[in-house]
């Protein structure tokens, strides 16, 4: 080997080193899951597909988009129901990028924008409602703050599928005032089963004594299944009550004398 190409061979063989790694740097691997956004010379150029992809070095830079749905939990916070009742509420936010390019572009930090435009929304919308609303229509409320969110987020590419409403703390002044009204109305309910009952009792015993009294006898008949019931019980003390239709025999009787 002559001087020549002992340097030709020094220049050379580095030079394909080089050449072989800034070609290797150059090679992306995208995942189904996922969408490139390129761009050249810090212009948009293009949107990368899943498999393998080709971008330039220096020239061109690119940035991973993950187009899964996430999910995200809305820090909990104080808010003010319309019937100026504080309540502390947290939610859970489900949301995916659906236009990547736009994500990119319109926006610096989708994921960040989309948590605080829930959390805005979420205080906003609670205080437009009662507490009553919020604890009985709770998945209404929740519609409306996605319906809200996914309109605000659809100029960023991104689609909110679903915001759940996870919690809602009272205020303790206003569990224990819940608890009393509970407990009341339950003993509301109770009184008026009670008086519905007796009501229905004292109809049913009215049309017995009208039939008993109408059956000569019967009367006397049902105070003697009685009296045999109570003798069953020693403990029991008895006081007999005479049958009117005896006391009614023995005035016929008084009368004739």
């Amino acid at each position: 080997m002559n001087m020549d190409t002992f340097i030709y061979s020094i220049v050379l063989i580095p030079s394909i080193i080089a050449l072989a790694i800034f070609v290797l740097s150059g090679l992306k691997v995208v995942n189904q899951y996922e969408r490139g956004v390129r761009f050249t010379l810090g212009r948009y150029s293009g949107l990368m597909q899943p498999g393998l992809r080709i971008v330039i070095p220096i020239l061109q830079s690119w940035r991973r988009i993950d187009i899964r749905t996430k999910v995200a939990d809305v820090p909990e916070q104080d808010a003010v129901t319309n019937d100026n009742v504080t309540v502390q509420i947290n939610a859970v936010l489900y949301y995916r990028v659906m236009d990547p390019k736009i994500s990119v572009l319109e926006v610096e930090n989708y994921d960040f924008a989309t948590k605080q435009l829930a959390l805005i929304t979420m205080r906003n919308v609670v205080g437009q409602a009662s507490l009553d609303e919020l604890l009985s229509q709770r998945d209404k409320v929740s519609a409306k703050i996605q319906k809200i969110v996914d309109e605000a987020t659809d100029p960023w590419g991104i689609k909110v599928e679903a915001v759940d409403l996870k919690d809602v703390q009272l205020p303790g002044n206003m569990v224990r005032v819940m608890a009393k009204e509970a407990e009341a109305e339950r003993e509301r309910k109770g009184v008026i089963i009670k008086a519905e009952g007796e009501v229905i009792a004292a109809t049913n015993i009215a049309k017995a004594a009208a039939q008993l009294s109408k059956t000569p006898g019967a009367l006397h008949l049902r105070t003697l299944h009685s009296v045999n019931d109570l003798s069953s019980d020693k403990s029991n003390t008895i006081i007999y009550a005479m049958p009117l239709e005896v006391m009614r025999l023995i005035q016929k009787m008084g009368s004739k004398r």
